[in-house]
C-alpha cells in the first residue's frame, strides 16, 4: 500500500481524504494557495507545499507545481478530490509519465467519459438513452442560436468541461441564447480553461438522480445504488439523499446495470458517478459521467457503509474490489444539506468574510422523540476562518441518516438547529425550510423545486403554531434569566409578548421540578432543560417532550430568535407597554430605485455603460464576478446614467453603489 499521498486540492475534501489516509495509515501531504495557508486541512497534514497564489489559475490548476510537490515530498501517489485537476486526462498522464499513481480512473477513461460531449457520443453510440442535442463544438451565438431553434426552445447551454454546477444556463428564447452562449463561454474559460460549449434538450420538470459506480484495474465494476441530487440553485446541488424516494426496485436495477455497463465499456477503474435526468413517469436519460469522486459521496457511504474514498486507494493501488454487487444493500436513508456561504435572502448570492462564530452539530448517534439518527459533518473550515472569494462557497456538508426517510429529514432538521454560523450570509435557514416543507417529506422533488416553492426568493417562512409557542417560551426565559442575573427578579407574572407585530397574553410560573411553565392565550406549556445565559447564541432546552435550538440575539428591546427558517423580534412587555408599540409608525426604508446597487462582495468584471448615456430598460449595466460565478446587472427602468462609481478590477461589497441614474 501506498505510504504517503498528496492531496491536489483543498477545503472539506481534502480534510475527508486526510480522515481516511489516517485510518489507513497513509500520510499525507497538502498544497495549498495563499488563501489556504493556516487552513484546517493544512493543520491535519502531515506535510504541506505552498504553490502559489490565491488564484486557482495559477495554483491548484498549475501541473508543473503538483508535479514538483510531489516530488519534494516523496509521495507515491496523488488523490485530486473533485474540481480543479480531477477529471484532467493530461494531468492523469502526466503523473503516469512520472511514476506517481493518480488516484482515480485512467487517462482513457477519463477522455472517453470525463469530456461532456464526447461522452454524450459515446453513450449513444454504445446504446444508453441520452437527452436530445448537439453535440458539436458551437463557435458563435447565431450558429448557436439556430441549432437551439432546431432543438426547440428550452434549451441547455453546457461548458463541455464544466462541473459543479459551473457553466451552464438554461436559454428560453434566441436573445437568452444570444446572451446565455457568451457568459457561458466566459465562465468555462474562466474556471476550466476551456471554452467549448454545447447544447441539449431541457428537461421540463425533471429529476436529477445519479448512480455511484466503483471499479478496479480487473475489469470489475459495481454500483453503490443511487442518489438523488434534484434540488438544486443555479445548477448546483443543495440537497441530496440516497436512496431516491422515486425510484422503486425495478428502475433502481434497470439504472444500475446500465451504469455499470457504460462504465466497463471504458474499462472504469475507481469511483465514478453515471448521472441522469429523470422524468417523474420514472423513465431516464444519460446526462454525463463524472469521472471523480462526488461531492454528495457522503449519503452513499452511509447507506452502504463503504468508503469510497479507501476504495479508491485501493483501486489505485492495484488490489481487486473485495465488494461483490450482491454483498451490498440499502440500509436506511440518509440526506445531505450543503452548507454555502451565501445569502439566501439575497437570491442565494455569495457571502465572503470571516467566520466569527461556527457551531457545529455533535457527529454521532442521537435521539429524540420523532426517532433516532446518526450525525455527520464534513467540514473544512473552523471557527475564525475565512471563506475566500477565490473558490467555491462551501463550509460544510451536514449529513443525517435514519433508519427511515422520515427519520432522516427529522434529523436534518435537528441538525441544522444545532449549526450556528455568524459573520458572513449562509444558507442554514433556507436548508431548514426545505425539511419543513410537506412537498419535500413527500418525495415530490424536481430540479425546479426552489424556484417553484420560492417564486418570489426565500424569505424564511412564518412561524408555525408550534414555532410561535418555542419563539415565545425562549424570550420569556431568556428575560427571567437577565432579570435574575441582574439581581432585579420581577414579581409580575402576567406579561404581553410581541412576536413582530402579533400580540399574545402570556403568563409565567414554575412547576415543583424548577421547569418553567408558560401559558399563551391560556394554553399552558413546560419549558426544561434550559441551557443559555447572557452572550450566549444559541438557546437551547426542551419544550414539553420535545428538544429545540434556537438562534438568539439580544436586541435594544427584546430579543431576536430564529427557529430553523421562521424569525422574529420578540418583546417581553408589560400590558401597558405593548399597547404603546401599536402606536410606533413603520420605518420607512431608503428609496434606492435610481441605484444599481452590488448584489454580492466581489469584483467588478465590466461596468459598460458612461456617466451620460442613455440605457434602455434590460440593458446590461455592470457584471459583478465572485466564487467563480458571473453576475449580470440589468437596468430594471429606461433612464440616463447620472455616475459610475466603479471600474473593472474593483473589489466591492454587498450594496456598493455600482450606477446612478438621474
Amino acid at each position: 500500500m501506498f505510504d504517503k499521498i498528496l492531496i491536489a486540492n483543498r477545503g472539506e475534501i481534502a480534510v475527508r481524504v486526510i480522515k481516511t489516509c489516517r485510518r489507513m495509515g497513509i500520510k499525507t501531504v497538502v498544497v495549498y494557495s495563499d488563501a489556504d495557508a493556516g487552513s484546517l486541512a493544512c493543520e491535519m497534514a502531515d506535510e504541506t507545499v505552498h504553490i502559489g497564489p490565491s488564484p486557482a489559475a495559477q495554483s491548484y490548476l498549475i501541473q508543473d507545481k503538483i508535479v514538483d510537490a510531489v516530488k519534494q515530498t516523496g509521495a507515491q501517489a496523488v488523490h485530486p478530490g473533485f474540481g480543479f485537476l480531477s477529471e484532467n486526462a493530461g494531468f492523469a498522464r502526466r503523473l503516469k509519465a512520472e511514476g506517481i499513481a493518480f488516484i482515480g480512473p485512467n487517462p482513457e477513461a477519463i477522455d472517453a467519459m470525463g469530456d461532456k460531449i464526447t461522452s454524450k457520443k459515446f453513450a449513444a453510440e454504445a446504446g444508453v438513452s441520452t437527452v436530445p442535442g448537439h453535440m458539436g463544438l458551437i463557435e458563435t451565438p447565431d450558429e448557436a442560436v439556430k441549432i437551439a431553434r432546431e432543438i426547440g426552445y428550452p434549451v441547455m447551454i453546457k461548458a463541455s468541461a464544466g462541473g459543479g454546477g459551473k457553466g451552464i444556463r438554461v436559454a428560453h428564447s434566441d436573445d437568452d441564447m444570444a446572451e446565455g452562449f457568451a457568459a457561458v463561454k466566459a465562465e468555462a474559460l474562466n474556471a476550466f480553461g476551456d471554452d467549448r460549449v454545447f447544447l441539449e434538450k431541457f428537461i421540463v420538470d425533471p429529476r436529477h438522480i445519479e448512480i455511484q459506480v466503483l471499479g478496479d484495474k480487473h475489469g470489475n465494476v459495481i454500483h453503490l445504488f443511487e442518489r438523488e441530487c434534484s434540488i438544486q440553485r443555479r445548477n448546483q446541488k443543495v440537497i441530496e439523499e440516497a436512496p431516491s424516494p422515486l425510484l422503486d426496485e425495478a428502475t433502481r436495477a434497470a439504472m444500475g446495470a446500465q451504469a455499470v455497463a457504460l462504465a466497463k465499456a471504458v474499462n472504469y477503474d475507481s469511483a465514478g458517478t453515471v448521472e441522469f435526468v429523470a422524468g417523474q413517469d420514472k423513465s431516464f436519460f444519460f446526462l454525463e459521467m463524472n469521472t471523480r469522486l462526488q461531492v454528495e459521496h457522503p449519503v452513499t457511504e452511509l447507506i452502504t457503509g463503504v468508503d469510497l474514498v479507501e476504495q479508491m486507494i485501493r483501486s489505485a493501488w492495484g488490489e481487486q474490489l473485495a465488494i461483490k454487487q450482491d454483498d451490498l444493500s440499502i440500509n436506511g436513508w440518509a440526506i445531505e444539506s450543503r452548507i454555502y456561504a451565501e445569502d439566501p435572502y439575497r437570491g442565494f448570492l455569495p457571502s465572503i468574510g470571516r467566520l466569527v462564530r461556527y457551531e457545529q452539530p455533535e457527529e454521532g448517534e442521537h435521539s429524540n422523540s420523532g426517532g433516532d439518527y446518526t450525525v455527520r459533518n464534513d467540514s473544512g473550515v473552523r471557527e475564525g476562518d475565512e471563506i475566500s472569494m477565490f473558490y467555491d462557497p462551501m463550509i460544510a456538508k451536514l449529513c443525517a441518516w435514519g433508519e427511515t426517510r422520515d427519520d432522516a429529514v427529522r434529523g436534518m432538521a435537528r441538525a441544522l438547529e444545532d449549526t450556528h454560523l455568524a459573520g458572513l450570509g449562509h444558507n442554514v435557514p433556507f436548508l431548514a425550510a426545505v425539511m419543513d416543507q410537506e412537498r419535500f417529506r413527500s418525495g415530490q422533488l424536481s430540479t425546479s423545486y426552489i424556484k417553484d416553492e420560492f417564486p418570489e426568493g426565500f424569505h424564511g417562512l412564518a412561524p408555525t403554531p408550534e414555532q410561535v409557542k418555542i419563539l415565545i417560551a425562549s424570550a420569556v426565559a431568556m428575560n427571567e434569566v437577565i432579570a435574575e442575573q441582574d439581581g432585579d427578579p420581577s414579581e409580575r407574572t402576567d406579561w404581553t409578548v410581541l412576536v413582530d407585530k402579533a400580540a399574545y397574553e402570556v403568563e409565567v410560573g414554575y412547576d415543583e421540578a424548577e421547569d418553567l411553565i408558560v401559558a399563551i392565550d391560556g394554553e399552558e406549556v413546560s419549558l426544561s432543560e434550559i441551557d443559555w445565559r447572557p452572550g450566549l447564541s444559541l438557546f437551547k432546552a426542551v419544550l414539553d417532550e420535545d428538544a429545540f435550538t434556537a438562534e438568539v440575539k439580544r436586541a435594544a428591546d427584546g430579543f431576536d430568535i430564529r427557529h430553523r427558517a421562521a424569525k422574529a423580534r420578540v418583546r417581553v412587555l408589560r400590558p401597558d407597554v405593548a399597547h404603546l408599540y401599536a402606536l410606533l409608525p413603520e420605518k420607512q426604508a431608503a428609496d434606492t430605485s435610481k441605484q444599481v446597487l452590488s448584489p454580492m462582495p466581489g469584483l467588478v468584471v465590466d461596468i459598460p455603460v458612461t456617466e451620460g448615456q442613455e440605457v434602455k430598460s434590460g440593458e446590461t449595466v455592470a457584471i459583478i464576478e465572485a466564487m467563480k460565478m458571473q453576475n449580470i446587472l440589468k437596468a430594471e427602468l429606461d433612464g440616463k446614467v447620472k455616475a459610475v462609481k466603479a471600474k473593472a478590477g474593483d473589489p466591492v461589497a454587498a450594496d456598493d453603489v455600482l450606477v446612478e441614474f438621474e
